[in-house]
């Protein structure tokens, strides 16, 4: 009898805006290339995934949890595992979880391993960080901070971490990045750290090398306060939303998002809102599926980016948006509702007609299981 050859799982942590998402795709890619087949699994507290829909179009066979973290949702990650492994048979699963989510340890791959354990094998957890946002935190820099009750979860993600990755290392000198990893040391000293610009790739073979040559370790699983993760959590606004674009003549996909990008950041700057993440695909309706324009925004003073553009005009396609921000959940909508309406005012014979929209803010998290 040959023996069950166990598939590896590995789970891409951190806050909202650390580029988990291209680092994802970047791993991915890399894995293929090495001729292993790969299954994405992302998450998200709503519906509608930008993630969901970026990844699809660079051709990653992937599967969406949405309505609620891993953590919550546990045996919907079980299932997504096993639609993946029912239609193309994966040998390392890679997943998203949700940006504002911790605990992942005792509530994720702890019961992961105890229950499934003859199925996969286990990671560490790796957690990504913005270097800007990292710094701020960690007061080696000034600039716009989230409230203390949402910094108590970007915390605990760190101390929780097997390994902390410092992404988008291009935008700090060298001199700037060992003072943050020196922060890092002296603060979560049981992580080990990593340094790499997803975007670029530079950096991503030691990453890559020790997440699929290692397990993760057992040790205590730390203490979390749900209350104060609740109250963190439910702090943030989160909206999704998808919108039909149509024109009788054909546009520039990419202008238009980045003026939409621009008008919905100018109304939550107004709003004394600490924008998470802010992002944004637009498909054509003529697409097959490997074209769409993707654009982010990671911090209030930071400018909408576009990662990926559409080369040709179009005279249709659809919309998502994800926004996450430290406001009411009422602010982040009548900032969106505004900016689509300036939005075709600024394009006269362009038509945004809002298909779904959804804006709440999270509940408490309720693990199906907490190993300790």
């Amino acid at each position: 009898m040959n023996p069950i050859v166990k598939a590896r799982y590995l789970m891409i942590g951190g806050f909202l805006g650390a580029g988990k998402t291209t680092a994802i795709a970047k791993l991915a890619e890399r894995l293929t290339q090495q001729g292993q087949r790969v299954g994405l699994i992302t998450n998200d507290q709503g519906s509608e995934l930008v993630d969901t829909a970026m990844l699809r179009s660079r051709g990653f066979t992937t599967e969406e949890i949405p309505g609620g973290c891993f953590c919550c949702r546990f045996n919907s990650l079980v299932d997504a595992a096993n639609k993946l492994t029912a239609a193309s048979r994966p040998d390392i699963f890679i997943a998203e979880p949700v940006g504002s989510c911790t605990d992942l340890v005792a509530t994720v791959t702890y019961p992961l391993r105890r229950m499934y354990g003859d199925q996969f094998l286990i990671a560490p957890l790796s957690v990504l960080v913005d270097p800007v946002r990292a710094a701020r935190v960690l007061g080696l820099d000034e600039g716009g901070r989230f409230s203390e009750k949402v910094l108590y979860i970007y915390r605990k993600q760190l101390e929780e971490a097997d390994l902390i990755v410092i992404n988008k290392t291009d935008l700090f000198s060298a001199e700037k990045l060992a003072a943050l990893r020196a922060a890092l040391a002296k603060d979560f000293a049981q992580a080990e750290i990593f340094e790499i610009c997803a975007r670029s790739g530079s950096g991503l073979d030691a990453w890559l090398n020790r997440i699929i040559s290692s397990e993760q370790q057992a040790r205590s699983v730390m203490e979390v306060d749900y209350d104060l993760y609740a109250e963190g959590e439910a702090l943030l606004g989160w909206l999704n939303a998808t919108v039909t674009l149509t024109a009788p003549s054909e546009f520039d996909a990419n202008d238009v998002l980045r003026q939409l990008a621009s008008h919905v950041q100018t109304r939550l700057r107004f709003a004394a809102a600490e924008v998470a993440h802010f992002k944004m695909t637009l498909s054509p309706d003529d697409s097959i599926g490997s074209d769409v324009a993707v654009i982010n925004l990671v911090r209030n003073d930071f400018v909408p980016e576009l990662s990926q553009s559409l080369e040709e005009p179009i005279s249709s396609g659809q919309l998502i948006l994800n926004l996450r921000a430290e406001a009411a959940p009422e602010t982040l909508r009548d900032a969106v509702e505004t900016s689509l309406a300036e939005l075709t005012q600024k394009f006269p014979s362009l038509t945004a007609r809002l298909e779904h929209l959804e804006h709440f803010r999270p509940g408490k998290p309720q693990p199906t299981h907490r190993d300790a």
